[in-house]
């Protein structure tokens, strides 16, 4: 062969891969060629409250460097630190009402490996996941990368994006092998009422489905109490999914958590697949393990007080949506974002994806299209964040209604925002 001549092999990607999507970060590549012409861009995309003015806890990173100088750097058990696990179990009953033990825990890195876990141990070819829509991504595209097909359970707008249980109930089928629950929800912020998680269990019980719970922001709530799915469910199976990254602030620190409540032997199957999947992955951060025992059985005051500050911006993002001609919004009673309706989308713009470039392009302001969360729910939204701190969130909303209201050319009936 001469120099430099190389026989080129075609280097073939599995089928499984080629269309993952996560629109929350996938928007980002479209700032790269703004960012080189020294454009400023308002990240409004992402729902890391640590990339803010949300500190960690000061006793939490004192933790993490503690347990490095005393050398706790070696791999940990694979299940998790039992420690940590023990004090995930006392938090659950403290905080949630939930009775599990230590041995119901397993530890993950961020609850995202929880989510990608818990469906490859459920999902094979041709089964189907109920999850609401719009939702988090990942239950789209892991039940699509297992072989699965995601279905999504309309939830109501005007309702504040409470879910249907007609439509729900319209959905289960015999393929259909578990319901997720995500509340509060992202990315509508919804908080579901006790009642309506309740109807929600009554129909998982009826096709003995099982039920997975998305919990990340049970802390993080702004009017009447969450209640934990897994308290209400009494003898429904729950796989509990949380983590540490929202109400702990420990975004970059990918600590998560499954926990598995059932009757007598109920779960112990899918439990011991899911302890096969974290041993083939070694074991979670040891250090931050540590860290995490310190979040949990540490202070919690910081907790309302970031809460407090939440509401705040929450109460001003919803205002200014509402006052913009062509936007409302539903208001948000969980988590940390809004999911705006875009009036003049299919008009003035072809997709909300276009309307998303549209407005960085002009302005800087970056969100997520609607339709990265559900292509049937989500459509015509896009979804923000209200973390950042009041001026950076006055100045984004500024550019918003700067930017409506010079492509706005046709008024469109004004809607007053769902409250």
């Amino acid at each position: 062969m001469l120099c430099g001549v190389h026989n080129l092999t075609r280097i073939k990607v599995a089928e499984r891969v080629r269309n993952i999507e996560y629109a929350i970060r996938d928007v980002i590549c479209h700032t790269e060629h703004l960012l080189q012409a020294g454009r400023k861009i308002y990240y409004l995309n992402i729902g890391d409250p640590a990339a803010f003015d949300f500190s960690t806890p000061p006793h939490i990173k004192q933790a993490l460097c503690k347990a490095v100088e005393e050398n706790e750097n070696h791999y940990s058990a694979s299940e998790g630190v039992a420690e940590l696990r023990e004090a995930i179990a006392k938090k659950e009953k403290r905080v949630n009402g939930v009775a599990i033990s230590a041995d119901d825990v397993l530890v993950t890195s961020g609850i995202s490996e929880g989510i990608e876990m818990t469906l490859a141990a459920l999902v094979e070819k041709g089964d189907e996941i109920l999850f609401p829509g719009p939702t988090y991504p990942p239950y789209i595209s892991y039940a699509k990368f297992f072989g699965g097909t995601p279905v999504s359970y309309e939830t109501i707008e005007e309702e504040g994006w409470q879910p249907s249980i007609d439509d729900l109930r319209s959905k289960v089928s015999e393929k259909t092998c578990a319901l997720v629950i995500t509340n509060p929800n992202n990315p509508t912020g919804a908080l579901y009422g006790n009642k309506i998680v309740k109807q929600m269990l009554d129909i998982a019980g009826e096709h003995n489905l099982l039920v997975i719970s998305d919990e990340i922001y049970d802390q993080i709530s702004y009017s009447e109490d969450f209640a934990s799915t897994a308290y209400l469910a009494k003898d429904i199976p729950v796989v509990g999914l949380n983590g540490f990254s929202k109400v702990y602030r420990m975004t970059g620190w990918r600590l998560g958590y499954i926990y598995f409540k059932g009757q007598g032997n109920q779960l112990n199957e899918l439990k011991q697949a899911i302890e096969k999947e974290c041993r083939i992955r070694i074991c979670a951060n040891t250090p931050v393990q540590k860290a995490g025992v310190a979040a949990l059985n540490g202070p919690q005051g910081h907790i309302k007080e970031y809460v407090e500050k939440l509401r705040q911006r929450r109460d001003y993002a919803w205002k200014r949506l509402n006052e913009i001609e062509g936007i409302s919004c539903a208001k948000p009673e969980g988590a940390f974002y809004v999911f705006p309706k875009i009036h003049e989308v299919g008009s003035r713009w072809k997709t909300d994806m276009d309307f998303v470039l549209h407005l960085l392009r002009d302005t800087g302001v970056l969100v997520v299209n609607g339709s990265g969360f559900d292509t049937v729910y989500g459509v015509g939204h896009f979804r923000a964040v209200f973390l950042p701190p009041m001026e950076m969130l006055e100045e984004a909303f500024n550019e918003l209604e700067r930017f409506m209201k010079k492509k706005t050319q046709k008024q469109a009936p004004k809607r007053v925002g769902y409250g």
